[in-house]
């Protein structure tokens, strides 16, 4: 084997200056990048004397507020507890799906689910249909709308034996449009307690 004329391969052991210019170098590309920019695309330009459309924009889901909510609360108000808006029928155009009871100080009112939509006019929101009647003494939780379906669960009593602050059901539950009426199912595997 043949010695080498350079001593122990002296580029192999790192000193402090190789550090500093190493970082020198890499600094300088970075900031000579920042300088440096591509020329505008030229692939797609408009003909002249053309122009684009605007995008139609989103329709807004129909607000809550100013409605008339198909509840008796007597001399006390109606409140939104929970909303989710979405396309429930699927045509195009956003509803808002609403958890409404009456605004009391005691106890616990039962909930009544419904589904808004705007009217003829365009603006003014309106109830077109009920999926929990606040009749049914039922209060609602888990609420959520999810590709055109909405879903929940629902807290009921057994009898009218049970104390009304405590229900003792447990039922989830799930309306969508079939085109003519919202129809209310029982997710897989669902079961009450």
């Amino acid at each position: 084997m043949q010695q080498s004329a350079v001593p122990e391969l002296a580029h192999t052991h790192t000193r402090p200056i190789h550090w500093l210019a190493t970082a020198t170098a890499v600094a300088g590309v970075v900031a000579l990048s920042s300088l440096v920019h591509p020329g505008p695309a030229t692939a797609a330009q408009p003909v002249t004397g053309t122009k684009a459309a605007p995008a139609p924009g989103a329709a807004a889901p129909p607000a809550t507020t100013g409605v008339t909510f198909p509840l008796d609360c007597g001399p006390e108000k109606a409140i939104v507890v929970k909303k989710a808006t979405g396309d429930i029928d699927g045509d195009g155009r956003p509803e808002t799906a609403a958890v409404v009871r009456c605004d009391s100080a005691m106890g616990t009112p039962p909930d009544g689910v419904y589904v808004l939509t705007r009217a003829a006019d365009g603006h003014t929101p309106r109830v077109v249909a009920t999926l929990v009647d606040p009749k049914d003494r039922l209060t609602v939780t888990d609420f959520a709308l999810h590709s055109g379906t909405v879903s929940a669960t629902l807290l009921g009593y057994s009898s009218d034996a049970v104390p009304r602050c405590c229900p003792d059901t447990k039922t989830p539950a799930a309306w969508h449009w079939n085109g003519k009426a919202f129809l209310r199912t029982t997710p897989a595997g669902a079961h009450s307690v």
